[in-house]
């Protein structure tokens, strides 16, 4: 009987514990494909990595990775080149893609065969499977089973060969993105990508170390590496190029592979491979701090742990198929920032100096602050605040040896990729919540000289002289001046809090510059030259990409709703809310398209294009213009139409986690309509509950009682029992802790 108990006792334990780990909603394939239609793509990987860590350890789909999807990873496609350690997530353009393994079986290879490269292999979505953290897939051809995990600076392999099959593992450190006449960039008068210099040292009978040099979107990058494997090498084979080196070990060249042979004695290899941003000397103290076991089950759980802590920072209650949106919206949020900062703390500033974070602190890259300003540092902010402000401190840095703040920020190094200093509202949204571990005068003036220092996109004595950014002297003008109008008011904001009236004074009025491209006649915003003159023709439909148009990855309509730092001001360009309505109407409904098109826009209700970020947080305007069921009739349609939890789950690219955080607020039922400023907007919560496990140990829970699905109509909020009349609730009300209540009905 006692026995008996146990056993009961013992299942019900576990039965408890696998309820409540997170990770079991989360699905990396989502994002991974496009569908039939070409309208859902979200250029994410399902590869191995560990919160916010240097290491993304994926495959390729392609022999070099060209421009869609950015990642290197598409579901459609099933022929692997190689497991490479380090992919952007979500993003429009295509980088990293370092140090590539990939197992082998046959004969011994030939030098013709390492200097042609290709050893892929296929694959089945039968025979691959992903959590976080882990990894695996069975090659096809050589019957390679393929594991995989990672720590934040390392990549593991555990590859399991077929019985009495030849052992073999092949080194490529020629892989990049962009090869041949169709690459998107030109890098020293050449399309695509160039290596600049690399090595292949073999150090010991089980150990390589090595780096490469290349130029790409970041202009300079330099990753070292140190490899060691679970047996000794039978026979290696290094090669630069044509150029062999049978019996050397060392190799220097610009086109370097290896082969590396092992005995059959047991069918198990275990490949252990630490990277540094900073130097060999880097990428040794990580392996030596992060790659002490060699019990690939051991990183296993050490991976999945480390997402389950931050996973476990929300919970909510609802539908399974609902929660896995939820949770691998929130797992992809954590992929990128990346962790570029060694276990020492040493890091690589803008100036290639090597320089030392204070004891316990993190440096971080890879800011697609484009996108992420709107929603996922936000999140970060409310949710994941030592990251915010790891994150916040590393801009600062990168301001203190660049000169102004980071536009897109990749391995430490500005790309100038978008527009706008989006930075700023990420700064003056830290600073405006009090989050704890910034220096806020470092910070303002951090955002005061990348708003005054003119530089690529951003020229400033063009922007005062005019109050608006001409056409002919600066492209993609009506989306940069309201992008910098509302840098500008979060520059304003961080100025009045910190008493600095007169930069306060200066900062508003160039907020309002929006207004100066304002054409009534026309109800859009439209390009001026510099002597004020209309240009003509205007076609509102037509879109822009980067550069030799007004409007930048959008057309006039998805442009016209820019200006979260004042929607009422919006609404009186109008004339008032009926026309603001009926133009907003218009926008959901209006269907027609100009002959230009562009590949960032998807998603469509009407003009509303979700899959690209500028339409983001239009469907809440309806709140300031006295219509709020409307925008909780468009969220609804907008959770519903373009998330799923297929590998065509995203209605574009997640561009680092943007995509998801959008649907991690709007599930919970508030949304930080201006990015920059210390509150939220009231929408439509999805859960029945959510609990956010604030960082100050309290919690926040948001109760939905509701009897049917249909019940998405928000008839009353209370906040901790006292009404909540302004469709509103700011950080420092959630970070008191307590319920936020809906009263929710079927009918507007």
């Amino acid at each position: 009987m006692k026995r008996i108990y146990l056993l009961l006792l013992s299942a019900i334990c576990f039965t408890a514990t696998f309820a409540d780990d997170h990770t079991q909603y989360v699905n990396p394939f989502i994002g991974t494909q496009t569908d039939e239609t070409g309208a859902l793509s979200g250029s994410t990987f399902p590869g191995a990595c560990v919160p916010l860590g240097l290491i993304q350890l994926c495959p390729e789909h392609e022999q070099y990775v060209t421009w869609d999807p950015c990642c290197g990873y598409d579901y459609n496609k099933n022929r692997i080149y190689g497991f490479t350690h380090t992919h952007l997530s979500g993003t429009g353009c295509t980088d990293l893609i370092d140090i590539s393994l990939m197992p082998v079986t046959g004969n011994a290879i030939t030098k013709e065969q390492l200097q042609a490269g290709d050893f892929s292999q296929t694959m089945n979505h039968t025979d691959e499977g992903a959590t976080p953290g882990y990894y695996w897939v069975k090659l096809q051809e050589s019957g390679v089973k393929v594991e995989t995990s990672a720590t934040e600076h390392a990549g593991i392999h555990h590859y399991t060969f077929p019985q009495g099959e030849n052992q073999q593992v092949v080194l490529d450190l020629d892989r990049t993105a962009y090869r041949g006449s169709d690459a998107y960039y030109v890098v020293e008068g050449q399309r695509g990508y160039a290596i600049l210099n690399s090595q292949i040292r073999i150090v010991d009978d089980h150990t390589i170390e090595g780096y490469r040099m290349l130029t790409g979107w970041a202009k300079v990058r330099k990753v070292y590496f140190r490899a060691e494997f679970s047996k000794p090498f039978a026979n290696t084979l290094l090669m630069d190029g044509k150029r062999s080196v049978e019996a050397g070990k060392i190799v220097n060249g610009k086109a370097l592979r290896a082969a590396l042979q092992f005995k059959n004695d047991g069918n198990v290899l275990t490949v252990k491979v630490a990277l540094s941003a900073v130097d060999q000397e880097g990428a040794r103290r990580n392996f030596a701090v992060e790659c002490q076991s060699w019990d690939f089950n051991h990183y296993k759980k050490l991976a999945h742990d480390k997402w389950e802590k931050e996973l476990a920072a929300i919970d909510v209650t609802g539908k399974d198929v609902d929660k896995t949106i939820f949770y691998t919206g929130l797992y992809h949020t954590l992929i990128q920032p990346n962790q570029m900062s060694d276990v020492d703390g040493r890091y690589l500033d803008t100036n290639y100096d090597v320089k030392q974070m204070k004891k316990g602190k993190k440096y971080f890259s890879t800011f697609s602050l484009w996108d992420t300003f709107r929603a996922a540092h936000p999140l970060y902010n409310l949710v994941y605040q030592d990251y915010a402000a790891d994150f916040v401190n590393s801009m600062i840095l990168h301001q203190q040896t660049y000169g102004y703040l980071p536009i897109w920020d990749l391995w430490g190094q500005d790309n100038y990729c978008m527009i706008g200093n989006h930075a700023i509202p990420v700064l003056s949204r830290a600073i405006l919540t009090n989050i704890k571990g910034i220096d806020k005068d470092a910070a303002y003036k951090a955002m005061y000289e990348s708003s005054t220092l003119s530089h690529r996109n951003s020229p400033f004595e063009i922007w005062e002289k005019y109050g608006y950014m001409p056409e002919p002297l600066q492209s993609q003008s009506v989306s940069i001046t309201l992008e910098q109008a509302f840098d500008d008011w979060c520059v304003y904001a961080v100025a009045k809090e910190l008493g600095k009236a007169e930069d306060a004074d200066r900062f508003y009025k160039r907020s309002e510059f929006y207004r100066n491209l304002f054409d009534e006649s026309i109800g859009f915003f439209a390009p001026k030259d510099e002597n004020g003159n209309w240009i003509r023709p205007f076609d509102p439909l037509g879109y822009g990409s980067n550069g030799g148009n007004p409007f930048t990855e959008g057309n006039a309509w998805q442009y016209l709703w820019f200006v979260p730092q004042n929607p009422n001001g919006l609404i009186e360009l109008f004339g008032g809310k009926k026309n603001f309505i009926e133009k907003l109407n218009e926008n959901f409904t209006l269907e027609a398209k100009s002959g230009e098109g562009n590949e960032n826009a998807s998603g469509f209700i009407g003009q509303y294009a979700h899959g690209n970020e500028p339409s983001h947080h239009t469907a809440y305007l309806y709140n300031f213009a006295g219509q709020p069921w409307r925008t909780q009739e468009l969220i609804n349609e907008v959770r519903q139409k373009f998330y799923n939890d297929k590998a065509y789950g995203y209605a574009g690219n997640d561009d680092c986690g943007q995509m998801s955080a959008w649907y991690i607020f709007s599930s919970m039922g508030f949304y930080p309509f201006n990015a920059g400023a210390d509150d939220f907007v009231i929408g439509t919560p999805l859960f029945t509950e959510s609990t956010i496990h604030l960082p100050n140990g309290k919690d926040f829970t948001i109760k939905v009682p509701r009897k049917s699905d249909k019940e998405i109509y928000v008839k009353s909020v209370k906040l901790n029992g006292k009404p909540l009349t302004d469709l509103r609730i700011t950080q420092a009300q959630i970070m008191e802790g307590g319920v936020l209540e809906f009263k929710m009905s079927a009918k507007k």
